[in-house]
């Protein structure tokens, strides 16, 4: 038996002690995965080097216009749509050249509301066919900005006016006070243009289901649902109604939400049968 073994001393492993001695001291070399890692980096690297600072800068304006312009797509096509207000049939709560941003989320999924101020298509023909316009060097820009949204709508093929009765209400022009009654209970209409006293223009109508009755805030300057009486009995389709005008957004000094009035209309009673 050796000394070693005698005294109990640890017998180190030969061969284990040969190969530590026979490997070089300092890091191991890269591996292929880790060498292909860096040689791609330092290509995009020296490629971001060559570009010059006007590209990055205009590929950084470009990533942004195209940002912007998904996101006005997706908000035009399911939240809100810019319109134009071409008529003075709503002053003094719109005026002419007014811009509006409008939900599309009503009349669905959110219900429509007495008071709302709505925009609708034009299929009942309430207005003259609009004029072909001049097409200019810039007509299919804007065609595209409006399509995406970046542009109001100003096609004149819509209209805008604030419903007075929904399905089923009963809307009475006029009493003995010579007020608007909606399933018998009169409207304190403080909505309409304080500038002029209302022409009284007699109707008796009961809205049927799927349409509303709609009048303009400028009474005496709207052809709305009582000039239009023998076309769909003056009702508006709710398929019709492309939303409700929540805020008026150009010019900049006349920026505000729209109101429908929900205390005029509180004490109108349900439709009978309702």
């Amino acid at each position: 038996m050796s000394q070693g073994e005698k005294s109990g001393a640890p017998v180190a492993d030969r061969s284990s002690a040969d190969r530590s001695s026979a490997e070089p001291a300092g890091p191991r070399p890269a591996g292929p995965a880790h060498a292909g890692a860096s040689s791609r980096r330092a290509k995009k690297a020296k490629a971001r080097e060559g570009r010059s600072p006007l590209f990055l800068w205009l590929k950084e304006v470009a990533t942004v216009v195209i940002v912007a312009v998904v996101l006005s797509f997706l908000i035009k096509t399911f939240l809100f749509r810019a319109f134009y207000i071409p008529s003075e049939s709503m002053v003094s709560t719109l005026d002419v050249n007014d811009r509006i941003f409008v939900n599309l989320l009503v009349p669905e999924p959110m219900a429509l509301q007495r008071g709302d101020v709505v925009v609708f298509k034009d299929s009942q023909g309430w207005l003259a066919p609009a004029a072909p316009k001049t097409k200019g060097p810039f007509t299919s820009v804007q065609d595209g900005l409006t399509f995406v949204g970046l542009l109001p709508d100003n096609s004149e093929q819509h209209l805008v006016k604030r419903v007075i009765g929904l399905p089923g209400d009963h809307v009475v022009c006029c009493d003995a006070g010579g007020q608007l009654t909606v399933n018998g209970a009169p409207l304190d209409e403080k909505y309409v243009n304080p500038a002029e006293i209302p022409q009284v223009r007699d109707f008796d109508v009961v809205v049927p289901a799927g349409k509303v009755w709609v009048m303009g805030d400028n009474r005496n300057h709207s052809a709305d649902s009582r000039a239009h009486m023998d076309t769909n009995g003056g009702f508006v389709n709710e398929s019709d109604i492309e939303g409700k005008a929540a805020v008026i957004a150009w010019p900049l000094n006349r920026i505000s939400a729209l109101d429908n009035y929900p205390d005029v209309f509180r004490s109108v009673p349900a439709p009978e049968g309702k």
